[in-house]
């Protein structure tokens, strides 16, 4: 074994789990102890400001800037008892990540001395050089203005010593170069379309919140294993390594025992999340080895993605604390499971229905059959973009992958919700009702009744209906989730406001405005409400039915029937980003006030100029790795065959020696032949670059990246993991993939 690895894996096996004591109170206690959450603004805030929060918080008020000084020195006077010193606007750029600018509230007080100020301007507002985040040439370099600004409805945190302010981040002319202003807008797109389709169910709802429960897989790895990996280090994935004889194929880390040094790392994790707010539920093993997951209770989409975020850079923190590092690349190992995010959404009314729920009632069904099909309709017209809006250089390593759903969209109802809409589809109104949980009695008598779901689940569909909400699997793990909750958000409203004009034209021709009319035998009778609504609903569900697909989406069949039906079946990463600019996409965003065409090119420009960028690091890497670790290292193992050759012939003579010597003279030919296509690989791969970078329009680039770069890096790792094979493992120089995915 080569010296720093046999080091770094030494070390590994030495670890044991840090001691983390919990707080002498119960989680219910710490929840939220470093957030201002409406209990602290109770407390911190004078009533009538406290109300005006409330306002705009739960009812989407203006907020009154009169109220900003207040509200600021209420935050500030509880962050001061916390022991904080400093403040920031946290945003999230376009970049997958996080920004933040630490200010102290130090001023001068004009009597050469300092204070410590924290004034409602500065809560409201603050100035980050925008020309050095991605913007699609929004921003140039020598335009640095621009500006985050407050989103109340995302309490403020704090981390270590900071005050976390949730903001938006905006240019100088006013376009979004962040992922949370459209996702704000999307969101109050879907509440105000939802909230009209929803009158006439219930004329009492006065709001309708998108909801989020994210389910965060990620890997962990012993942080000397990973700095003895340059591949990883760089691009968040390895760019060579043959599979271990053992990895998942047994099913044993599915939902096992969860080793000491994890079970630590994931309480310690737990603790500080349910600090910040976050709540944690679910923690367990993953498929693959060193891969978990840990998800939380559902919350408000723009609370939900916030939290999130928050919750993968503590990820990486507390990870470092516990000797690992936190793998959140999607396919950060080939040959086992990826890491998805998996986005449970739904919609609920301010008067606690959930609108993806079925009811007991033949009204409460008809409304889980319209929100049901018109979230079906969004996702079918869309169904290119709401592809794109998971797409990326990362992702499309998993996606497709017979691991994770594929690159065609499509969505699983499961066998009654199915049937439900087939009799509809075909005229039975009188089929309007839908059974519970049913019961499943075991043979074993000490076993309790078991309550079974409406609907199974199906692992291969990236968009399921899961009972009361849809499962959007396709999402990637270190993606913001607000690429998806934006498109798909959007593509249901405008679905819904198109549902509500076709309704109220059909009842325009028709007469009636209540749900129900009382017969003359005193049974209910069907309004002409009921019929309109009926009758589009059944339009729709005859539309949008391509979409629904119940069958298995790994198989080759599906690809072709999903191209007979007309659905984007389309894998290059680039050419899918193009779904953003379809007249259709560019229409909604702009029709429903979300993304105008000129921050839609931005973005696009911004994906494309990603992408080219993180082949491009990859490619780079492997090249080097290549020609600087892998190489040197089997020549050097094919000279001390070549010496034994030699002292074999010295020893027994050419004849004997040549059989003697059979097989380390078939490793030395192999060597020879595979280094030699490496090297010439990486030839070609470096003039493949140099071609790609010449291309100034960043949507080609893209496209030449995808189509001459990354290829050439599949033929390299092919010849490296053979290699791998045949090579002394003492002399290897990287940690391989038994070692890699088995530290405990």
């Amino acid at each position: 074994m080569s010296n720093l690895r046999f080091q770094v894996v030494a070390e590994a096996f030495k670890k044991k789990p840090l001691e983390i004591t919990a707080p002498a109170e119960r989680p219910c206690e710490y929840f939220s102890k470093k957030v201002f959450n409406r209990e602290k603004m109770y407390k911190y805030l004078p009533k009538q400001v406290y109300e005006k929060m409330m306002d705009v918080i739960d009812n989407g008020a203006r907020l009154d800037l009169t109220v900003a000084d207040a509200v600021a020195a209420g935050m500030k006077q509880w962050a001061s008892e916390n022991g904080v010193t400093h403040y920031t606007h946290w945003f999230q750029p376009l970049t997958e990540g996080t920004a933040e600018k630490h200010d102290s509230f130090i001023e001068h007080d004009g009597k050469g001395g300092m204070i410590e100020e924290f004034s409602g301007k500065l809560l409201v507002q603050q100035e980050p050089d925008a020309s050095s985040f991605p913007s699609g040439g929004i921003r140039s370099t020598f335009e640095a203005r621009g500006y985050s600004a407050w989103d109340p409805t995302s309490p403020v945190f704090i981390i270590d010593d900071t005050l976390c302010i949730p903001t938006v981040f905006i240019s100088y002319s006013g376009e979004a170069l962040d992922y949370k202003a459209p996702l704000l807008k999307s969101l109050h797109a879907v509440n105000v379309a939802a909230t009209d389709v929803c009158h006439y169910f219930y004329p009492d709802v006065k709001k309708v919140i998108s909801t989020l429960g994210w389910e965060q897989e990620y890997f962990l790895v012993d942080e000397g294993l990973y700095s003895a990996r340059p591949d990883l280090l760089l691009t968040g994935r390895t760019l060579m390594g043959h599979d271990s004889a053992k990895n998942q194929q047994m099913d044993d880390h599915y939902f096992g025992t969860i080793p000491d040094r994890v079970q630590a790392f994931m309480k310690d994790l737990e603790i500080q999340a349910l600090e910040l707010g976050i709540p944690c539920k679910t923690r367990h093993n993953e498929v693959a080895p060193n891969q978990f997951e840990l998800a939380p209770i559902f919350e408000e989409t723009n609370l939900a993605v916030d939290h999130n975020m928050l919750l993968m850079s503590l990820m990486r923190k507390v990870a470092r604390k516990h000797g690992f590092r936190v793998l959140l690349h999607e396919k950060p190992f080939a040959g086992i499971n990826g890491s998805g995010k998996h986005n449970n959404w739904s919609l609920s009314t301010d008067t606690g229905v959930r609108l993806h729920a079925p009811g007991k009632s033949t009204e409460d069904t008809l409304r889980f059959v319209v929100f049901i099909v018109e979230t079906l309709m969004g996702v079918y017209r869309h169904n290119g973009l709401i592809k794109a809006s998971i797409m990326s250089a990362s992702n499309a390593h998993r996606l497709g992958a017979n691991e994770a759903p594929p690159a065609i969209i499509s969505s699983f109802l499961g066998k009654q919700v199915t049937e439900l809409l087939d009799h509809i589809e075909k005229a039975d109104s009188n089929a309007l009702s839908m059974v519970g949980k049913q019961g499943m009695k075991m043979d074993i008598p000490e076993i309790p009744e078991i309550m079974i779901d409406n609907t199974d689940r199906n692992r291969t569909s990236p968009f399921a209906f899961t009972g009361n909400r849809f499962e959007f699997r396709a999402v990637g793990s270190e993606a913001n989730c607000a690429s998806a909750m934006i498109a798909l958000n959007s593509a249901v409203a405008e679905a819904l406001a198109d549902f509500k004009c076709r309704v109220d034209r059909r009842l325009a021709e028709i007469s009636g405005d209540k749900m129900f009319a009382p017969a003359s035998d005193g049974k209910p009778a069907h309004s002409a409400k009921f019929h309109a609504i009926l009758d589009v609903i059944r339009e729709d569900i005859k539309t949008c039915k391509p979409i629904r697909f119940d069958g298995n989406g790994y198989s080759d069949e599906w690809v072709a029937e999903a191209e007979r039906r007309g659905l984007d079946t389309e894998k290059s990463c680039p050419v899918i980003f193009e779904r953003y600019l379809d007249e259709s996409s560019i229409v909604m965003f702009s029709k429903l006030g979300v993304m105008t065409r000129k921050e839609l090119e931005a973005r696009n420009e911004v994906k494309w100029e990603t992408y080219t960028k993180k082949i491009q690091i990859e490619a780079r890497v492997l090249g080097d790795l290549s020609m600087n670790h892998i190489i040197p290292v089997a020549t050097r193992y094919q000279s001390q065959l070549l010496e034994n050759v030699r002292n074999m012939n010295d020893t027994f003579g050419t004849d004997k020696a040549a059989k003697l010597s059979e097989r380390n003279i078939k490793i030395i030919e192999e060597i020879a032949g595979r280094t030699s296509k490496i090297e010439a690989m990486v030839d070609d791969l470096v003039n493949a670059r140099k071609k790609a970078n010449i291309i100034e329009d960043e949507h080609k680039k893209a496209i030449a990246y995808h189509d001459t770069v990354a290829p050439k890096m599949d033929e390299i790792r092919y010849q490296i993991d053979k290699l791998e094979l045949i090579v002394d493992d003492a002399c290897w120089p990287l940690p391989k993939y038994r070692e890699l995915l088995f530290i405990r």
